[in-house]
């Protein structure tokens, strides 16, 4: 059982621990966003798979709709890893003379990411608390224990 709560609580949130599996069904499901390029191929690809494992998702195009200083910072503190892996370091960030070093904290990612949400990397799975890059998509599908 340990294995279930454990899942349970990283799909949930740390409030649902300790929960036994016959009372979830009473407490609301975390939602699972995606952050979304249309035109980024893994991405779509991304949407295709959890829409075959009938995944839910709410799809929020990131260009369309930029995250704000506090949204980019909490997304941040729900990734694990390294942070600086949500910068972009292509063409266009290349094109505006940037150095990786100078992103490498909280403060300075949202500041680029508010000013350049290109370079925001993609796809983004969230759900709850926990998110991660889903490049490739396997950490997306892990992120869900499917």
């Amino acid at each position: 059982m340990p294995e279930v709560s454990s899942i349970l609580s990283s799909i949930v949130g740390p409030d649902m621990a300790g929960h036994g599996l016959e009372t979830v069904a009473s407490y609301p499901v975390a939602k699972t966003e995606v952050l979304h390029n249309p035109a980024c191929g893994t991405s779509r690809r991304l949407l295709t798979d959890l829409a075959e494992r009938g995944v839910e998702v709410e799809v929020i195009e990131y260009l369309k709709t930029p995250l704000d200083a506090p949204q980019i910072k909490a997304l941040l503190s729900q990734l694990d890893g390294d942070i600086s892996e949500v910068v972009r370091k292509d063409k266009r960030f290349g094109e505006l003379g940037l150095d990786k070093n100078d992103y490498v904290t909280v403060a300075s990612i949202s500041r680029l990411l508010v000013q350049h949400p290109e370079l925001m990397q993609r796809p983004i799975l969230r759900i709850g608390s926990k998110a991660v890059i889903a490049r490739p998509i396997e950490r997306g599908v892990e992120l869900l224990g499917l």
